[in-house]
């Protein structure tokens, strides 16, 4: 009695596992970013403050260039004393400009993350809502560079996405 139980149950199993086949999305994420107009946007006023900051760097270049060259051209018999506070401002301007150099970088951060979260967040959200409409198992992020094979039941839900956030 028991070893047929147990051979019914053994038989019984595998067929209850294969009706719960796992159903797995994958979404190219860049591709989906890239498509949205607030990423443009975003992007282009991205641009911009680097811009900004970029030619503000070059100012600051050029000017350090400029102690550096007066310095290099200081008479061999100048002062011991000039040579040392010239050395000191060349010293102290390369400081501000790596303080600089760090505080745009750390505004630049910032303002990715200001305004790329917004835009990650909505697509998050609808990556979130075509799984739960098509019922999938497991959405993750498509890669060509990390996706070595797959096939069948995996499903590309990036067209999916995209229109579910209004886009082509």
């Amino acid at each position: 009695m028991i070893k047929k139980v147990l051979l019914a149950i053994a038989l019984i199993c595998p067929m209850l596992m294969s009706a719960q086949t796992l159903k797995i999305g994958l979404v190219d994420f860049a591709t989906v970013l890239q498509a949205m107009p607030d990423y443009t946007a975003a992007m282009t006023q991205l641009k911009e403050v680097s811009d900004k900051y970029q030619a503000e760097f070059q100012k600051l270049q050029e000017e350090m260039n400029r102690q550096m060259t007066e310095f290099q051209n200081m008479p061999e018999n100048e002062l011991p004393a000039i040579k040392e506070r010239k050395a000191r401002e060349i010293s102290d301007y390369d400081q501000k400009m790596h303080q600089f150099e760090q505080s745009a970088s750390q505004d630049l951060n910032k303002m990715n993350n200001d305004l790329m979260g917004p835009i990650t967040q909505k697509i998050t959200q609808a990556v979130e809502s075509v799984g739960r409409e098509g019922n999938y198992s497991l959405i993750q992020m498509y890669d060509p560079q990390l996706v070595l094979y797959h096939a069948a039941p995996v499903e590309d839900i990036t067209p999916a996405v995209k229109a579910k956030l209004g886009i082509n």
